[in-house]
């Protein structure tokens, strides 16, 4: 069954306890809250399998599936896996907390629950959960393929564009799979090894069709105590240059420099991919520059961007 477009905060409340149902879910609707109620750990996965929530609030202790087993279903499944989850535990079950931080809760509040400090942490994560969420998509509308994991280089999300971008490296290949394809996970476990260094990059070169293809990430930042950003680029060195070559009147070779320029890459880079001298490498784009009347790197990657594209 397709999800359903939720115009209003959805919250989904799961206890057992029916006078606590109460309370909370009142609490929340005199917010303008809308509230979706579950008594057991699996009443809300079923729940959750047509309706996914903004946020979940979870008792920890249920009989049958209790929260915690309920959360860490959640947070195993790609399409919840980004809904944050609060959990609800008695004053003296400190123990709790950080059993809930282990399966994927991001807070918890005691029990009995003030009903302020539960609205203003409710609000908080919603409105953190707004913010990833519009970031994601502003990522895929400005053209950016960026990638997330923990420090152990587990999936955590993709922006679309870098989606795409993987599956053409793994066919078949879906964020939705919660896991990175071996050869990717690979590559970014070798990056957290220098990721106290940003900008550091690695590559990952492939053949198809007789064509030669690369992705490169570039390490950004750690920006959560656990979780890193990627950016990615994507390469095709041939065809990028025979497409610049033919619709901007460049040489083989000032169309390669281009290209490399393109992809944000300096002269030193540039001599070291294509073999020739740095001072070749200016001379080549001296020459591009007069073609395409710009005086200015910039202007000039803008271009080749451009011609890209269309």
């Amino acid at each position: 069954m397709a999800e359903f477009s939720l115009h209003r905060d959805t919250v989904m409340v799961v206890d057992d306890q029916p006078e606590s149902l109460r309370m909370l879910t009142d609490t929340l609707e005199s917010s303008g809250i809308t509230v979706l109620v579950a008594t057991s750990g699996q009443g809300a996965l079923d729940l959750m399998g047509h309706l996914v929530p903004d946020l979940v609030l979870m008792d920890a202790v249920m009989p049958g599936m209790d929260g915690f087993a309920a959360t860490a279903r959640i947070k195993a499944n790609p399409a919840t896996r980004h809904v944050p989850v609060i959990f609800m535990t008695g004053l003296t079950e400190s123990e709790h907390v950080i059993e809930g931080f282990e399966v994927g809760g991001v807070d918890y509040v005691r029990k009995p629950v003030n009903v302020h400090e539960l609205l203003a942490r409710v609000r908080l994560h919603l409105g953190h959960a707004r913010a990833v969420q519009a970031s994601t998509i502003g990522l895929d509308a400005t053209g950016r393929m960026m990638l997330s994991t923990d420090l152990a280089g587990r999936f955590l999300w993709c922006s679309p564009l870098a989606e795409t971008a993987i599956g053409r490296l793994e066919p078949g290949w879906s964020s939705e799979s919660g896991q990175l394809p071996d050869m990717v996970r690979q590559t970014v476990e070798r990056l957290l090894l220098r990721r106290d260094t940003p900008g550091t990059s690695l590559r990952i070169d492939w053949r198809l069709d007789d064509s030669e293809y690369a992705l490169e990430l570039v390490l950004i930042a750690q920006y959560r105590d656990n979780e890193v950003l990627i950016r990615l680029n994507q390469f095709d060195p041939e065809g990028d240059a025979a497409r610049l070559q033919a619709r901007l009147g460049l040489t083989e070779r000032e169309a390669e420099v281009l290209l490399w320029i393109s992809y944000g890459k300096s002269n030193a880079d540039i001599s070291d991919v294509l073999e020739i001298s740095p001072r070749t490498v200016q001379k080549h784009l001296e020459r591009i520059y007069e073609k395409l009347g710009v005086e200015t790197r910039a202007a000039a990657a803008a271009i080749a961007i451009r011609s890209a594209e269309t």
